[in-house]
């Protein structure tokens, strides 16, 4: 458990460090870059990257390098765009976003494959259900990431340039390469001779093949909502809302609540989810993010009403918590054995949320948003229902394993 705990923890630390570089530089761009659109043009440009890199480059990446050097390396990608920040212009700039986009995706999967990794080596040995202990992980190191956007929004507010960012981004890189152990599953070995002979196209594919599990399907809408719900907050909410009524220098400030709530709430939700089930929790951030909607429909934001935009932002926080740990969490459940292309998929359907949301952000009014939104969480549930449903279909005439993956019984265990 030690030696599993201290990954998690190198991984989170290491993220957190990535992050608060990143999340200070990438919330100053507008603000920094701002002739002839450079820095909206360097986000924009970061995201269909990350498409683009989601489709391809996780599963061969981590089948080549391994979850560890994949983090280590694509860490690189986010210093790279530091350092092209401090000769900011079209030449520096937009390669380095691009250069950063194609690290994303690898990144990220290879975070996730190593966390459901780990979290069903260390069931296997202590006799635990694989789910929990994953849930527990995802948990942790949200705990831990999150709270990266309280330091960046207090660097971006208080340390307005480039030094402290790319530091803490190498420091990033060595705490992953000297502390981080490497970790194969175990089921790794019996495949290693499989991958050997399967075909460079087939493992370039692998994003695209995953497609015909029709539980990936469903889970499409699910997983663009995080998208949306993120851009929707990061975007329109601190403009239409907090900006206007209170300023701009209050947006930081909001974010720092939304962040705070967000890491505390990783952290309870993903111990508790044991007893509560993953549906308990994934109806409680529904109705949270649809109440919120409703109420920013209705309300009239005043500048008197100073608690009323920290409390929308700690709901906004509560709710995206879930979103973040449990479909995660879900992801490695579900597809235990094609981790890399499904966290792949992951990636690539939560990106293209943002980018559809990005991409609309400046042609529509707030109140038409809050309606797409509310209708993608509609559509969302609806068809996470449908994949819970199956799921609990298909129980008699799945694997011991799976059943006790879906389950969680101990009852079930033993009549099995």
């Amino acid at each position: 458990m030690e030696r599993n705990l201290k990954n998690v923890l190198v991984i989170s630390f290491g993220f957190l460090l990535l992050f608060t570089a990143y999340g200070g530089l990438q919330s100053l761009q507008s603000s920094l870059h701002s002739e002839e659109g450079l820095g909206v043009a360097s986000l924009s440009v970061i995201y269909a990257a990350l498409i683009l890199s989601s489709m391809f480059l996780p599963p061969i990446l981590i089948k080549k390098l391994g979850c560890k050097w994949t983090i280590a390396g694509s860490m690189c990608c986010y210093i790279a765009y530091s350092l092209g920040n401090f000769y900011a212009s079209w030449y520096t700039l937009i390669p380095t976003s691009i250069i950063l986009g194609l690290g994303g995706a690898p990144l990220w999967s290879a975070k996730c494959t190593y966390l459901t990794t780990a979290g069903n080596l260390y069931a296997q040995k202590a006799g635990k259900i694989g789910r929990d202990v994953i849930n527990q992980y995802f948990g942790l190191f949200f705990l831990i990431f999150q709270s990266s956007g309280v330091w960046g929004n207090l660097i971006s507010s208080l340390i307005f340039g480039q030094t402290t960012t790319t530091g803490s981004g190498v420091i990033a890189v060595l705490l992953i390469a000297l502390f981080l152990d490497q970790i194969k599953a175990n089921h790794a070995e019996s495949e290693t001779e499989k991958m050997q002979t399967q075909s460079f196209w087939s493992t370039f594919l692998a994003t695209f093949q995953h497609l015909k599990d029709k539980r990936q399907c469903l889970l499409i809408p699910l997983t663009m909502y995080s998208g949306f719900e993120q851009a929707f907050l990061a975007g329109d909410y601190t403009k239409s809302y907090v900006t206007c009524a209170l300023g701009i220098h209050f947006v930081g400030y909001v974010m720092i609540s939304f962040s705070a709530a967000n890491s505390f709430c990783s952290l309870i939700f993903g111990k508790i989810s044991q007893f509560t089930g993953r549906k308990a929790l994934f109806a409680l951030a529904a109705v949270t993010n649809f109440a919120c909607i409703i109420a920013l429909l209705l309300w009239k934001p005043h500048p008197n009403q100073l608690a009323v935009f920290f409390i929308f932002s700690a709901l906004w926080g509560l709710a995206d918590a879930i979103w973040q740990t449990q479909t995660n969490a879900l992801y490695g459940v579900l597809f235990e054995k094609h981790k890399e292309a499904a966290f792949a998929n992951y990636r690539l359907w939560e990106s293209l949320g943002f980018v559809i949301a990005f991409g609309y952000n400046t042609f529509l009014h707030v109140y038409v948003k809050l309606y797409i939104v509310m209708a993608v969480l509609v559509v969302s549930i609806v068809m996470y229902g449908a994949l819970e449903y199956l799921e609990a279909k298909n129980l008699p005439g799945t694997p011991t394993t799976m059943k006790e993956e879906i389950t969680g019984s101990v009852d079930q265990q033993t009549r099995l």
